[in-house]
């Protein structure tokens, strides 16, 4: 059983070559189930300071959407969701006539107030705060890991 296509759009290009290969190792898994689109927007110039840097790149975010993208923004003021419980979004996500699921990184500084209020959902990955590059990684990891409960494969205790 094929779930519906999913998006992420992060800010910025994955750099460090082990997260690199982390999210094309965990992409691959996806894809095995359902096509995972990928955009990643440019960053803002580091030289402008945060907010306004943010704003450049919430822009971005948003030239990027389409109008069958259903926003679920990743942010540290969203709800914690165990994996299980991701799992059971992607399965309404699948069952909802509704567009395709559409998760945001934001980059080094987060994201801008203007992409948060698109978000249909927002998603805490954890308490604490991640690296942009990390959190993608980890987004890609617990994707997988919700293909697999879905599908019962044994990867997720």
């Amino acid at each position: 059983m094929a779930g519906k296509p999913l998006r992420c759009i992060s800010v910025g290009k994955l750099k460090t070559p082990f997260w690199k290969d982390a999210a094309a190792h965990y992409l691959t898994r996806i894809n095995r189930w359902r096509p995972l689109e990928y955009t990643e927007v440019r960053d803002g110039d580091a030289a402008l300071p945060p907010d306004q840097r943010n704003a450049l790149e919430g822009r971005r975010i948003i030239e990027a959407l389409t109008p069958q993208d259903v926003v679920l923004v990743l942010d540290e003021r969203g709800q914690g969701l165990t994996s299980p419980q991701m799992a059971a979004l992607l399965q309404q996500m699948d069952q909802d006539a509704r567009g395709r699921a559409c998760f945001i990184i934001g980059g080094a500084w987060g994201l801008d107030d203007c992409v948060r209020q698109k978000a249909s959902k927002m998603i805490r990955l954890s308490d604490m705060t991640l690296p942009h590059e990390l959190a993608r990684v980890v987004l890609l990891e617990q994707i997988y890991r919700a293909e697999c409960i879905l599908r019962k494969v044994p990867y997720h205790h």
